[in-house]
């Protein structure tokens, strides 16, 4: 109970509790007249439209994967098992990812533990992806970040009083120290033994990309999947006529500042990305000047609205074909 109380229960609180602090004091009202008066939709349409298109290219980049380890499922079963994945996880955080290895393993009579390593290898990729967007991102846009914090000297004075500290890097060294002494020599524990096990087994789901077939024709479905991403935020930024703006005067670059801040909050465990994902938008817009409130809420909550309501309509049609499919082979 205490588990399940963890992995659903803590992400739940914290979509709440970010949530209330981000309408806490805003005029529920306003933002919607903001949204219907300054929005245009079409935008938002076109940004939707670029996303299905992203889970297309996550299903056939799974299936390189899958028949490396010779399972050959249909690409539309994957389809159907990457619509089902966002749905099940707006209700249980990290659930869907089981909830997708079940189907195809059951639906291709294949082993459980093949399909589980192929997805984490695929998530895997998507974490190497996210590191490696950040840190260019933020080699770009070091200098307006530097100037942005410059401003906001009780944040910037903050930071470096932090980083600063040596009782940070006290506890950082001590922290490394206690983890490799009990993975050194507590690894007859079972719960040490799980967690090694576990790390191998991400590891060993790694490794096989760099055996397979198609690694060219898998890379370049990376790109696509990432970039239809980008591609998603960087047409929702002319949905409103200040967010336009920021793209004309600061640049793509403002785009993918937002959009590494919000990769990185999609790893916050929250319902779907609700909460941490505004936030990372309203902040990424705040460099740039937009005040934190007006359209700034509005933008973030009609884009992660609009994609949220996405998933739940491609869910519903993925259990629905699912539960035909089903019927068809009972008859």
């Amino acid at each position: 109970m205490l588990k399940r109380l963890f992995q659903y229960g803590v992400p739940f609180v914290i979509s709440v509790g970010l949530c209330y602090l981000l309408f806490t004091g805003i005029d529920f009202n306003e933002m919607m007249a903001t949204i219907s008066n300054e929005c245009n939709f079409w935008w938002i349409g076109l940004a939707l439209l670029i996303s299905i298109f992203s889970h297309v290219f996550r299903a056939m980049r799974w299936d390189i994967q899958l028949r490396a380890l010779d399972v050959k499922a249909p690409l539309m079963t994957l389809v159907y098992s990457i619509f089902g994945t966002y749905a099940v996880n707006l209700v249980f955080p990290r659930l869907g990812e089981v909830w997708r290895t079940t189907y195809v393993s059951q639906r291709q009579n294949a082993s459980f533990t093949t399909i589980f390593g192929s997805m984490v290898a695929d998530r895997l990729a998507d974490a190497v992806v996210v590191a490696l967007l950040t840190l260019t991102t933020f080699l770009l846009a070091s200098g307006v970040i530097t100037q942005y914090l410059a401003q906001n000297t009780a944040l910037y004075n903050s930071l470096i009083a932090l980083l600063s500290s040596p009782w940070l890097w006290v506890a950082v060294v001590a922290m490394l120290a206690i983890v490799w002494w009990v993975f050194a020599k507590k690894r007859e524990n079972k719960i040490v033994a799980k967690i090694i096990g576990f790390i191998q087994g991400l590891w060993v789901g790694f490794a096989s990309i760099a055996k397979m077939k198609g690694k060219g024709k898998w890379l370049l479905l990376t790109l696509a999947i990432w970039g239809c991403y980008f591609t998603q935020l960087f047409v929702a930024f002319f949905a409103f006529e200040e967010t336009a703006a920021v793209v004309e005067n600061h640049g793509v670059l403002a785009v993918l500042v937002c959009f590494a801040l919000s990769s990185i909050a999609m790893g916050v465990p929250s319902n779907g990305g609700i909460g941490p994902w505004q936030w990372a938008i309203i902040f990424g817009l705040s460099i740039y000047g937009m005040p934190t409130d007006g359209v700034s809420l509005a933008f973030a909550n009609l884009v992660l609205g609009t994609q949220t309501l996405l998933l739940i309509v491609l869910g519903i049609i993925t259990f629905t074909a699912i539960a035909l499919e089903k019927r068809r082979k009972q008859a």
